[in-house]
């Protein structure tokens, strides 16, 4: 069954914004991945960014979740600078890459290493997060037998499981099926009505207009809404 969501435009309209990116800027190894990046991303909505490999849209993604530092501009995830903190924002969900750090332990123990790490561990957060996305929170397991579509979903259990304010999801749908991919879009309705923003980056339209409030495309360091 396809989930429709609310994609209304009075809906757009009315939406306050949950995070506002000015005039960005960011240079790698003499290669100008974001450039002059601005847009602003309704609060409690789901955002799509579309674009191709190398398009910038996953270091935008990277600099909203202060993984990585900006040259020029600024950054506000509700109204509060990022340039100002000094670590992982608190209340950001982002889903962590390479999973294979993680090779040795269970879905669970990852999760609660994670969460300790951010000084929050509720192992009942953790159980949940995991069944929500149809994992078994007691699969002893280790994380290198899963297939690719149980990492995708433990990827995303872990960017769920401390309930985010702010929801930062890079190709979520990868390596799912039919089913999986279904599971996804209904967990997105839920964070959306809980109050979540949510920035989805996928290359596949199709699936952002199944699930994106409103979109955006990026290429060559540079957005636009659409």
């Amino acid at each position: 069954m396809e989930v429709a969501m609310d994609t209304g435009v009075e809906g757009r309209k009315a939406s306050r914004v949950g995070v506002r990116v000015s005039a960005v800027s960011k240079t790698i190894k003499g290669n100008r991945v974001l450039d002059g990046v601005s847009a602003s991303f309704p609060l409690a909505r789901v955002s799509g960014i579309r674009g191709h490999n190398g398009s910038g849209k996953t270091m935008l993604l990277r600099a909203i979740a202060g993984l990585i530092s900006i040259d020029e501009g600024s950054i506000e995830v509700f109204g509060e600078k990022l340039d100002a903190r000094g670590d992982f924002p608190v209340g950001i969900g982002f889903m962590v890459e390479p999973l294979e750090l993680w090779d040795e332990f269970t879905g669970l123990e990852m999760l609660t290493l994670l969460s300790s790490l951010r000084g929050r561990p509720r192992e009942n957060h953790l159980r949940s997060a995991l069944t929500r996305m149809g994992l078994d929170p007691d699969d002893l397991r280790r994380i290198k037998s899963f297939s690719l579509g149980m990492k995708q979903r433990l990827n995303l259990a872990q960017a769920l499981m401390d309930a985010p304010r702010l929801l930062l999801l890079d190709e979520p749908t990868n390596a799912l099926d039919e089913d999986g991919q279904e599971a996804i879009r209904q967990v997105l309705i839920e964070e959306r009505d809980r109050g979540t923003t949510i920035i989805v980056v996928s290359h596949d339209r199709e699936e952002l207009d199944r699930i994106a409030d409103v979109q955006f495309i990026m290429g060559d360091g540079r957005i636009r809404e659409v």
